[in-house]
């Protein structure tokens, strides 16, 4: 078997689809244009890439960015091993060669010189310049490439630049509506209904408090790992506590504020 068919993903993952997003994103795989995810933490952006990749059958490479992920990190860089010196590609340049789904998380958080590398891969040029080397990768038809971002928590010195941007299709996610946040969190963990309706409603409690305290308020993600305490015997407020309150702040006073929100529903 192929190292890349471990990137494949076999099993439908579940994802609720909150509007056209699924048609755009399979629009743009076939005419080659890249896809911009927007949108807060926790609220589904990586789940839809993997749903997306098992819908397309292709691999997908995923890269968490970060303050120190450099073009070397993503392209590649000579190793020594055995003491002998090779070249190593780097999850790029392998999803360029494979024809596989690259999805960059959080962009942004890279450091500039990563945004410069994906630029020609990102228009019709299509190709991924490996200097040291000296080779020009093409990438097939089979390969997309992918990057998402949180808006709510760029600055100046950390935003999207305008020939990066208008370089993708963008897709703008938020949380789901609330009947649809309750059947995800259900059908993610198990809860009853319920139980699931309580959660929803202690979360937009929480998002209330954006800007008031609170950076962010409690995603479809955190929802989700308080239900599956709940669901192994944790009481509901402890499981609000650790899941979600703890997770969202450190401030003594906004803890308590959200546990007392918590402690009104359960």
């Amino acid at each position: 078997m192929n190292d890349i068919d471990a990137y494949l993903i076999k099993d439908e993952p579940y994802y609720a689809p909150v509007a056209d997003e699924i048609t755009i994103f399979e629009s743009a795989f076939k005419n080659h244009l890249p896809v911009l995810l927007k949108g807060p933490t926790g609220c589904g952006k990586t789940r839809f890439m993997e749903y997306m990749a098992w819908r397309l059958r292709r691999p997908l490479i995923t890269v968490s960015c970060h303050d120190d992920l450099t073009a070397s990190d993503l392209v590649g860089r000579f190793l020594i091993r055995g003491g002998e010196t090779i070249w190593v590609d780097g999850p790029l340049a392998r999803a360029v060669k494979e024809g596989a789904i690259c999805y960059l998380d959080e962009i942004v958080e890279a450091r500039k010189d990563t945004m410069v590398v994906i630029h020609p891969l990102a228009d019709d040029r299509r190709v991924l310049p490996i200097e040291k080397l000296g080779q020009l990768l093409e990438a097939p038809p089979e390969f997309g490439l992918a990057v998402s971002y949180n808006p709510g928590y760029q600055s100046v010195l950390k935003d999207l630049k305008q020939s990066t941007r208008q370089r993708f299709v963008a897709l703008e996610f938020n949380y789901p509506e609330h009947e649809l946040e309750v059947t995800i969190v259900h059908n993610e963990s198990g809860i009853e209904s319920n139980i699931a309706e309580k959660l929803v409603k202690f979360a937009e409690m929480t998002r209330n408090l954006k800007g008031s305290g609170l950076d962010e308020g409690a995603s479809t993600r955190l929802l989700v790992h308080a239900a599956k305490l709940i669901n192994d015997g944790v009481p509901p407020v402890n499981a609000c506590q650790s899941a979600i309150a703890q997770a969202l702040t450190d401030d003594v006073e906004m803890l308590t504020a959200i546990n007392e929100l918590s402690s009104s529903l359960f």
